[in-house]
């Protein structure tokens, strides 16, 4: 005859929970959380640098037609569209360069920038050429629009350069095409216009290679027009 305490036991063990799963599974929340946890922390470290998430292109692009409006008001004045007062102690010179590509946008370019180790867009301003972006299309960069220093100069005299010009870069490869009309009318445009607001004179406009050993914005660039039109210095 069977023992009714033993079966009774038996239906004990069957409803009792397998503590070494519950262990297991805590266990396994507890790593989870811990993981969760830690991409948070990283990830809050990343915003935090620079204050702004890393890589960083964002801005503000005109179209070829609002770009040409300038004089309508600040809405459509790439110089006026910024989250901070214009510093007007900052900027004291202009630098033109070109992206050394017959095809680019922000994001390209950003991304060539990001492969020589600079945190973001390095320019100010972008004017595209029909390839990439609308030509005539001026790009306002996060650097203009918080009113940052460049990461766009070389040579001896790169760093006061960086925290003092504002950067133009043409999309193109001054080297192998002429820029199209539409963009140096948009460059002569700005540059007068940076010119007259933080009273830059003409010796302080300057392409990228009278400043460094480099072939930018490239034999192509229209140096005689642009000087015409802007005042741009003789220096090379």
């Amino acid at each position: 005859m069977a023992n009714p305490n033993h079966s009774s036991r038996r239906r004990a063990t069957a409803h009792r929970p397998n503590r070494a799963n519950e262990t297991t599974s805590t266990r396994a929340k507890l790593v989870w959380v811990s993981f969760l946890a830690a991409m948070t922390v990283v990830g809050g470290m990343l915003m935090l640098i620079d204050g702004r998430p890393v890589p960083r292109i964002d801005g503000l692009s005109l179209s070829p037609l609002a770009a040409t409006g300038w004089q309508r008001g600040p809405s459509s004045d790439p110089i006026r569209i910024t989250r901070r007062e214009l510093d007007h102690a900052r900027w004291q010179a202009i630098v033109i360069h070109h992206s050394g590509s017959t095809v680019g946008s922000p994001a390209s370019i950003e991304a060539e920038n990001q492969s020589r180790n600079l945190k973001g867009l390095g320019h100010h301003f972008i004017i595209g050429n029909g390839n990439g972006m609308d030509d005539g299309q001026v790009h306002v960069g996060y650097r203009w629009m918080d009113q940052l220093p460049g990461a766009h100069a070389a040579g001896p005299n790169g760093d006061a350069y960086n925290l003092h010009a504002v950067s133009i870069c043409l999309v193109g490869d001054g080297n192998r095409r002429p820029f199209t009309a539409m963009q140096l009318q948009q460059l002569s445009t700005l540059v007068e216009n940076l010119q007259r607001e933080f009273s830059i004179p003409a010796d302080r406009v300057v392409l990228h290679s009278d400043i460094a050993n480099v072939n930018d914005p490239g034999r192509l660039f229209p140096v005689e027009q642009i000087r015409t039109s802007t005042a741009l210095s003789a220096s090379n």
